[in-house]
């Protein structure tokens, strides 16, 4: 078969690749029109996450709050529980001593009673 067109290699694989670039456009998808619906239930949805991360945060803060409570009530029971223990050991103390002067005062006594028993 005879090239009536007399074209080149070159001509006729430019003329392919023309083609296929042809067909592969007509398989491009075509830019839609931008849906203003989408657009408000985009911003309802951010909202509505933002609302609930707010809420999140607020339980958070509050469990923080109470446990904070709570770690510092257990904090003066703790205190007033030593504080407590520290008074009785102080008395318990004072009364040993208190003791402890009266028997002195007792041997002194004994002391000075034989003494004078010795004259």
């Amino acid at each position: 078969m005879r090239d009536l067109k007399q074209t080149g290699f070159t001509d006729r694989i430019a003329a392919q690749q023309a083609r296929k670039k042809a067909l592969l456009e007509g398989f491009k998808p075509k830019p839609a029109q931008p849906d203003p619906e989408f657009d408000k239930l985009a911003a309802k949805r951010a909202a509505e996450k933002e609302a609930i991360r707010a809420q999140h945060e607020a339980e958070k803060a509050e469990k923080k709050r109470l446990a904070a409570e709570k770690a510092a009530a257990r904090e003066a029971e703790a205190q007033e529980a030593q504080e407590a223990v520290d008074a009785e050991r102080r008395g318990a103390r004072k009364e040993r001593k208190a003791l402890t002067k009266a028997e002195q005062k007792a041997a002194r006594d004994a002391r000075y009673a034989r003494r004078k028993a010795g004259r």
